[in-house]
């Protein structure tokens, strides 16, 4: 399948195993070690001469039927699981990046990225420069001669900015630097690897896995690259040994196959409730809205068959009104005042106080992050149209409308 034409889910699908010796779901592996026909072959397969299965921490056949699939869905060559999103980011950077070397990141992005990259990877010599990513201009300055990596989510948290990935690749390649792109926000809508990033990293704790029953991570790139982190010697996967549970291996494996399904039905969700939430005066931010800054940038490189996703935001203007609000919702039956995102009920959090918490103020007023900002995970509703009804009636009870 050509990058032109390429289709994660089709891709996913074919995937999906045809050996006559599986049931119809993948079995599960239930050793953490694997027994060799000789002392000759275990020699060889820990010198990397034989390809075996040795030790769980390094592959295992549940996890690499997982990644299988995950790389037919991303168009790469090959994928590594990991035992939550963080895992997968930090393993990454500390694979591509050694004392002396040089970061350029989306100031926009997950706490705890923000807070791996501000306070933990400079006690190692690792330098971080904080840009706005949607500045070309100021993701070019801000490069360096010693630049390993350019750092951004695909959609950022929590301010729902469109990366502009093919730019931001051309920027990075141009300058020997690594494009590594989060698309934890938006799995099947973007195909980052299709449009020239290098290795992609996903929470799959969100909408991969759908049920917010685990936390699970993962990591796309090129055999090269995998081959490097699982490197018995110097990879950052093998010793560091964050590897993702077998058992939750295979529910994510199973639940990975009704994405493309739910992926339509968020978007379909988050797109009528902003289209009600500008119809009643408040201040919307979502990528399908044609006023977002980049929507244009998301339309022209998106998989437009699974909508715009499934994040909005709103701004109530101060905290304490948006912890009102989103008390009144949960107690109304809207949906949960939790983090997270990607669940099959709505998930609202007040942004600056939780999942962007990390980030000091003074960036945080920066980057333009009201106080009163909520983020919607809108679910996979049946009836929206009933679910904004509530909405509107804990906004008109609050006098927020």
């Amino acid at each position: 399948m050509d990058k032109l034409h390429f289709d994660p889910a089709t891709a996913l699908l074919q995937s999906a195993h045809d050996d006559n010796q599986h049931g119809v779901n993948i079995s599960v592996s239930d050793s953490a070690t694997f027994t060799f026909e000789s002392g000759k072959q275990m020699t060889e397969t820990f010198n990397g001469e034989h390809q075996a299965f040795l030790y769980s921490r390094h592959w295992n056949p549940t996890n690499l039927e997982l990644c299988k699939s995950l790389a037919a869905m991303e168009g790469s060559e090959a994928a590594w699981v990991t035992g939550s999103g963080m895992a997968a980011i930090t393993t990454s950077i500390l694979q591509l990046c050694k004392t002396g070397d040089h970061i350029v990141s989306s100031m926009t992005t997950y706490g705890g990225t923000f807070a791996f990259f501000k306070n933990w990877l400079p006690a190692m010599g690792i330098e971080v420069s904080f840009v706005d990513i949607s500045n070309h201009d100021e993701v070019e300055k801000a490069i360096r001669p010693n630049t390993k990596v350019v750092y951004t989510e695909t959609m950022t948290n929590p301010l729902l900015q469109i990366s502009d990935v093919p730019t931001l690749a051309k920027i990075a390649h141009r300058h020997h630097a690594q494009l590594v792109i989060d698309n934890t926000f938006t799995p099947m809508i973007f195909s980052p690897i299709q449009l020239g990033a290098d290795v992609v990293v996903y929470s799959m704790t969100k909408f991969i896995n759908g049920k917010n029953d685990t936390t699970a991570g993962a990591i796309c790139g090129s055999n090269e690259f995998i081959n490097a982190l699982i490197d018995l010697n110097n990879g950052t996967a093998m010793l560091l040994g964050p590897v993702l549970d077998t058992f939750r291996a295979s529910s994510i494996h199973k639940n990975l196959f009704t994405l493309h399904l739910r992926m339509k039905q968020h978007s379909s969700n988050a797109m009528y409730l902003a289209k009600r939430f500008k119809e009643v005066g408040l201040k919307v931010n979502y990528a399908g809205c044609k006023d977002h800054p980049q929507h244009d940038i998301m339309t022209q490189t998106m998989n437009k068959a699974y909508g715009y996703g499934g994040m909005i935001s709103i701004d109530l203007g101060t905290k304490e009104k948006a912890s009102d609000f989103m008390a009144f919702m949960q107690q109304r039956g809207v949906g949960y005042l939790a983090v997270s995102l990607g669940y099959f009920k709505t998930l609202f959090s007040n942004s600056g106080t939780s999942t962007s918490s990390e980030v000091p103020q003074s960036i945080q007023d920066k980057m333009g992050l009201s106080e009163g900002l909520v983020r919607y995970s809108v679910g996979l509703d049946h009836d929206i149209e009933h679910t904004f009804s509530i909405i509107e009636s804990c906004l008109s009870d609050l006098n927020l409308i």
